[in-house]
């Protein structure tokens, strides 16, 4: 049995740094941007985060990806 995976859509997943707990430890965010086309590329994906999170004073300390596909049985 062969399975077939269409893509479907991409979520971009930012973590930065928004400042420092009482103790010292780094206080991480997330912010997730749901819905993208799965035709988009990394390096887009990468030029997107890197510009939209150059606005704020953040910094940026991970950047993934995550993708959904339907699977479906080849007959």
């Amino acid at each position: 049995m062969a399975v077939l995976a269409i893509p479907l859509t991409s979520t971009l997943t930012v973590k930065c740094e928004t400042g420092i707990t009482p103790s010292g430890s780094p206080v991480i965010r997330k912010k997730s941007i749901p819905g993208l086309k799965s035709t988009v590329t990394d390096e887009d994906l990468h030029e997107i985060a890197t510009a939209l999170f150059s606005l704020v004073a953040d910094q940026v300390v991970d950047i993934t990806v995550s993708r959904n596909s339907q699977l479906l049985e080849e007959e």
